[in-house]
């Protein structure tokens, strides 16, 4: 990635191999948008209320998270969408953030974020550059452990041992998940149509009613295939030599059998005799469902949705793409 100001940035995906790579670099010149200038006395009080959301979306709820801290949150822009519950925001400038938890300096351009309070789903996009944070040996040795604590039944981990069929060593089981909609939950767009007319009213039992409503499951008779899945049945080779491709129909149910979670999540269905795993739903968005990653265990295209233990992993767990673990587990 090549930023300059005054110009638009350049970005390319290189896949590395023995050989060098040549990139050539041809910068655009970049249109200035003036933003609209709001000033109010609520203006303040609107940007902090965004700001703390965006943090706890972003940066995680983790204990991790409590390590993190955003240096330069003057470059952030937020646009709230009242009447559909819905948080973005955007940087023209890097922004800044210290993971003491990990220790990195992350500096992040973000180029989309979304909250939907309804769907309660979060996405972002967008370049990251990390550094390592100066410490001593001790909290060297103590970033090395939160590190691969964080490796370990993370997405990167799953990937990188699906390409390489090790997926029973290293933990992974993957089944089969079925699971029909509930037809006793109404449509996003209604349920905030009817939050924010009550809200708007002042009624306050009404609208705590349609957020009841809004919190129930949105899926019912789930049923998790007995049979695990093998690599071959989900993995395809590409064309392009390090390129591999996912595919799978409906939804695929992840377990990470070294790590438990107690968190209750509210649409991850889990049998009664089941260990409390490490669960998380993988979701291909795309038509067909097919998502590509890399030998690093990065997705490149294709970026499915993800529910559970993995939903809740943000940038207070994030590492850089190439990253080893220092032991295995």
């Amino acid at each position: 990635m090549v930023t300059s100001i005054g110009f638009e940035d350049f970005t390319k995906k290189i896949q590395v191999g023995d050989g060098p790579v040549n990139v050539e670099v041809e910068l655009e010149p970049k249109t200035i948008q003036l933003r609209e200038v709001n000033i109010s006395t609520t203006a303040k009080a609107d940007w902090k209320r965004n700001f703390e959301q965006f943090k706890k979306d972003f940066l995680g709820s983790d204990n991790n998270a409590k390590l993190c801290q955003i240096l330069n949150p003057d470059v952030i822009y937020f646009t709230y969408h009242k009447k559909v519950l819905t948080l973005e925001a955007e940087t023209d400038k890097f922004l800044v953030i210290d993971n003491k938890a990990l220790g990195y300096r992350v500096k992040f351009l973000l180029k989309d974020f979304k909250s939907d309070g309804i769907a309660e789903i979060i996405s972002y996009g967008g370049e990251r550059l990390f550094e390592e944070l100066p410490g001593s040996k001790a909290q060297q040795k103590a970033w090395q452990k939160a590190r691969d604590d964080a490796y370990y039944g993370s997405p990167m981990h799953f990937y990188r041992a699906l390409y390489t069929d090790k997926l029973v060593e290293e933990g992974f089981e993957l089944h089969h998940l079925t699971r029909y909609l509930n037809p006793a939950l109404p449509p996003d767009d209604v349920l905030r149509q009817k939050i924010n007319k009550f809200k708007s009213l002042n009624m306050i039992d009404s609208a705590n009613h349609w957020i009841e409503v809004a919190n129930m499951s949105k899926y019912y008779m789930d049923k998790v295939a007995q049979t695990p899945y093998a690599s071959f049945e989900l993995l395809r080779q590409t064309k392009t030599p390090g390129i591999f491709a996912i595919t799978f129909p409906n939804y695929l149910y992840v377990m990470y059998t070294k790590k438990r979670d107690e968190n209750n999540y509210r649409d991850i269905f889990r049998p009664l005799d089941m260990p409390n795993y490490e669960i998380s739903v993988i979701t291909l968005t795309d038509n067909p469902p097919v998502a590509f990653f890399d030998k690093n265990g990065i997705v490149i295209n294709g970026e499915p949705l993800y529910e559970g233990t993995w939903s809740k992993s943000r940038l207070s767990q994030l590492l850089p793409v190439d990253y080893v673990p220092s032991e295995k587990r």
